[in-house]
């Protein structure tokens, strides 16, 4: 069980434009380099975190682990549970908790070097890898398909992907749901190009679907469950048979090879943690439910259909994350071919 990116952060400074209807072609060519340029600079920037805190929170006394979590997902529960300090500490290790808004956010926190591990979906990586974030893929838990989709409103006359042609899509730049977009749209005989993407956090993006500034919403859960059950949202298609919506856990290179066996304790602790999670969805919702301000049924829709048990980084997996690579760089939205095995972790 694991947060896609997070609920619930602060609006952007630019919704007001990003509303704003696209034009076409050319307009829309450059909007795509100007969104790579920006995915780029926001992870050099560190703007959330300097080097002097980094570097302070590095002298404390002793090993510490510090993850940057989300609202949303098992770390949460682990972190509830206090059951990693108990394993730590007879190696002589502490845990430190960072709270961060998504996962582009967490990748910047990591590049600043404030945190030492983190988790977050399958396209956010990606991002980080082309603006050269020092990161390794530590493992990962199972595909979740059902866990994101397109909505569009309840009386849409939108019925299929294919009719998205022309419309505002919203969704979050370099989230998870952006390669599902992708896909979706050639599943249906569509280019990226076809659409006007809408660039919104998932609270700009659920107050313009509601006001009906945006055609269609690209969102994973919790958010998913939020607007289906909340506003009777429809589906018009999930991430099954197109993207598996797999969730990663990365830890800074340096910390990775310094410290193997507490990342390897790490997993473990997740793991079981994770499986006793897939047993008691309905406590795991009632834990969560006060922390991220949505009540627990719509909770257990969301925890019903994610993935759970931690897995390690495989061929297979990289691959998969070679695809998502190679397919934003067709799409001009990363500067550069990546190679997606630079970054697997070799202490395995």
């Amino acid at each position: 069980m694991a947060s896609r990116d997070t609920p619930y952060y602060s609006a952007s400074a630019d919704s007001a434009d990003n509303l704003a209807r696209i034009d076409p072609t050319d307009a829309r060519r450059r909007t795509l380099l100007k969104a790579a340029a920006a995915s780029a600079a926001t992870f050099a920037a560190g703007a959330l975190f300097s080097a002097q805190r980094a570097q302070a929170q590095t002298q404390s006394s002793g090993k510490t682990l510090r993850i940057g979590f989300q609202k949303y997902g098992n770390f949460v529960v682990l972190k509830a549970r206090g059951t990693l300090e108990k394993r730590l500490a007879a190696q002589g290790a502490s845990v430190q908790w960072l709270e961060f808004p998504a996962g582009p956010q967490l990748l910047e926190g990591l590049n600043a070097g404030a945190v030492d591990v983190g988790t977050v979906g399958e396209t956010p990586p990606i991002f980080a890898q082309a603006a050269g974030v020092d990161f390794v893929y530590i493992g990962n838990e199972p595909p979740a398909p059902k866990g994101e989709a397109i909505v569009v409103q309840h009386d849409s006359p939108i019925r299929t992907a294919a009719e998205l042609r022309g419309k505002k899509v919203g969704l979050n730049r370099g989230s998870n749901v952006h390669f599902l977009l992708v896909k979706a749209l050639q599943h249906a005989g569509l280019s990226y190009a076809d659409i006007q993407p809408v660039f919104l956090t998932p609270a700009d993006a659920r107050a313009a679907f509601v006001q009906k500034s945006i055609d269609a919403w690209v969102i994973w859960d919790p958010y998913l469950a939020a607007i289906e059950r909340q506003a009777n949202a429809r589906v018009v298609a999930n991430g099954e048979g197109l993207v598996r919506n797999t969730q990663y856990y990365l830890a800074a290179r340096k910390f990775a090879d310094a410290q193997p066996q507490l990342l390897r304790e790490l997993l473990a602790e997740l793991d079981q943690v994770d499986r006793w999670g897939r047993d008691n969805i309905p406590a795991v919702a009632s834990q969560l439910s006060p922390l991220i301000g949505l009540d627990a049924p719509t909770l257990e829709v969301a925890l019903n259909r994610t993935s759970y048990g931690v897995q390690p980084i495989d061929a297979a997996t990289l691959g998969y994350q070679q695809q998502i690579a190679d397919t934003f760089t067709d799409l001009k939205l990363i500067p550069k071919k990546l190679v997606v095995a630079d970054a697997k972790w070799r202490a395995v």
